[in-house]
């Protein structure tokens, strides 16, 4: 089965065939994502149908030096689930402010300093793991890649990696909780 990365340069060529395989082989791949961010099986398949037909029209502009097919793929499946989750929240804050009668009262000062707060205090609680931990969840977000990826940019079992991220993330968790 030829590489990812062969099949995105197909499919940006225009070869359907290409883009058929390469579907084949991603979809799993970006469903699961969607599900594990979204967590509701019926919306985290229109978010992977949204991120394919974005893969096939957007094929030209992955570049392989820029990082793996891959890791091109999960991203832009991370960012889709992502907006979607940002996208109810919003929604539903709306309705709730509809339903109070309150005003909708946005200050883009104050959202980004909130912003930014948050940024400093995910960076302090990052400092809080163990190097392992740390660089195997940084891989993992920040970088998109899989439990085997991280595995082997780390020269580490892949059961270790899972348990360090797992551990990791817990102890994020509740570093930003107590933040709160």
């Amino acid at each position: 089965m030829p590489a990812l990365e062969q099949l995105l340069h197909s499919t940006a060529l225009g070869d359907e065939q290409a883009f058929a395989t390469l579907y084949d082989e991603a979809a799993p791949r970006v469903y699961g994502l969607c599900l594990r961010v979204l967590r509701d099986p019926a919306q985290a398949e229109e978010v992977a149908q949204e991120v394919l037909v974005e893969i096939w029209r957007n094929a030209t502009r992955f570049d392989a030096r820029r990082g793996s097919a891959g890791a091109w793929i999960t991203t832009i499946a991370h960012r889709r689930a992502v907006d979607r989750v940002r996208s109810v929240q919003a929604s539903g804050e709306r309705e709730r402010r509809t339903a109070y009668g309150e005003e909708a009262g946005y200050d883009a000062v104050a959202e980004t300093a909130a912003v930014r707060l948050e940024h400093r205090q995910v960076r302090r609680c990052l400092q809080t793991l163990t190097e392992l931990q740390r660089q195997a969840v940084t891989l993992a977000y920040y970088g998109g890649h899989t439990y085997r990826q991280v595995a082997s940019l780390l020269g580490t079992a892949v059961p270790t990696v899972k348990s360090r991220i797992r551990d990791g993330l817990l102890k994020l968790r509740d570093c930003l909780e107590v933040a709160r």
